[in-house]
């Protein structure tokens, strides 16, 4: 083999992407994913969204602008709501925009902090980034007020291990589509109904799992999670709540429809009306 040869197939590192076109999808999904927590960007960081997708700033200079931003303006009149979305939105592009995965249940923890080291999300600063210690419930409004069984913060570890350990036995190669789909909805529902976390779940589970379909080669429609975010959270909470004694059982058909949606383009209606419980 050639030095000539060699020296062609160095290792080069990951920077910035310059595909615009990626850059929007890229926003788009983190700004959706906002709206699970009914979280909605401020103006100003819109405006500088918009800057980095044509290509007049950097991440890097976005975030010190977002920085200066809040650090100048009036502590007392910041929507906190707005602030937390901004500066998650910035967080969220950039690990999209870095090809770097690991298919690990630590990742989820990593992603966690990623996301959140320093944000109020209405926990302590020492659970980002680690699994709680406490156990929780939600009033869900598509439940009617009732909530999915989380897991006991006990086995946490010890779930998500065997759900990654079954998840890798995997051969999606020998599967159908129906059956890719059935099992990336399996494999997401098992380990967002484990919420590790004591807030930022369905942010970090959506994170996890647009870079896990993309590290296996899947054609991801990152539009969707523009517009139906809220439509797939729902749609796990549905996946993962029964109560035999109103005769509901845990349904995933919800989850299936986005997921069509999301990985073969399918045209499935998602209307969040249709998911809640009378």
């Amino acid at each position: 083999m050639s030095e000539n040869y060699l020296d062609k197939i160095k290792y080069e590192k990951i920077g910035e992407t310059e595909d615009s076109k990626q850059r929007q999808l890229n926003w788009n999904v983190a700004f959706g994913l906002q709206a699970v927590d009914n979280l909605m960007p401020s103006e100003y960081m819109t405006q500088l969204a918009t800057e980095n997708i044509i290509g007049n700033k950097s991440y890097e200079t976005v975030e010190e602008e977002v920085k200066q931003y809040y650090k100048n303006a009036n502590q007392e009149k910041v929507n906190k709501g707005e602030k937390q979305a901004d500066e998650v939105s910035l967080r969220i592009v950039k690990i999209l925009n870095d090809k770097a995965f690991t298919f690990n249940y630590l990742t989820l923890k990593q992603f966690h902090k990623k996301l959140f080291e320093n944000i109020n999300i209405g926990i302590n600063e020492k659970y980002i980034g680690e699994f709680r210690d406490y156990n929780i419930t939600k009033k869900e409004p598509i439940l009617d007020g009732e909530t999915v069984q989380y897991a006991d913060y006990s086995m946490i570890e010890q779930t998500l291990k065997y759900d990654f350990e079954e998840e890798e036995k995997q051969k999606y190669i020998e599967k159908t589509d129906k059956e890719k789909i059935e099992r990336i909805c399996t494999f997401t529902a098992h380990i967002w109904q484990v919420h590790p976390f004591g807030e930022g779940n369905t942010r970090t589970t959506a994170l996890f799992i647009q870079k896990y379909l993309n590290s296996k080669g899947f054609n991801v429609n990152n539009e969707l999670f523009k517009d139906n975010s809220l439509y797939f959270r729902n749609a796990l909470v549905r996946a993962n709540y029964s109560n035999i004694s109103k005769g509901i059982e845990e349904d995933n058909k919800y989850l299936l429809m986005f997921f069509e949606n999301l990985l073969y383009n399918e045209q499935n209606k998602l209307d969040n009306s249709e998911l809640k419980i009378y």
